[in-house]
């Protein structure tokens, strides 16, 4: 299985859109910048047609050590969340999207 890096998707927009490969890559991270931006304040990010980004909050609490079984505080912390939306799911699933639920999320 590949991965999509920064460096394919930079291309994609070269051969698509027609920038520059320069244009291309400043577009890109442009882009990534404003996202990483909005998660950093705690927006939410949603995609229409692919999906929601979000950070959600986590709490103080104990976890164990799998190897010794000693209990350790787990320190409250932000994670980032990323919720499909309908349509990235039925085209995973090369299935059609309802047709109420389209562009929902």
């Amino acid at each position: 299985m590949n991965t999509i890096t920064r460096a394919h998707l930079t291309e994609t927009i070269y051969s698509q859109v027609g920038l520059s490969r320069n244009e291309s890559a400043d577009l890109l991270e442009t882009v990534l910048d404003r996202i990483c931006a909005a998660l950093e304040s705690g927006e939410s990010v949603k995609i229409s047609g692919f999906g929601t980004f979000s950070v959600r909050q986590k709490g103080r609490r104990i976890g164990r050590n799998p190897k010794t079984g000693v209990e350790v505080p787990i320190m409250p912390r932000r994670v980032l969340v990323f919720r499909p939306s309908q349509v990235l799911k039925a085209h995973i699933n090369h299935l059609t999207p309802p047709a109420d639920e389209g562009d929902d999320e």
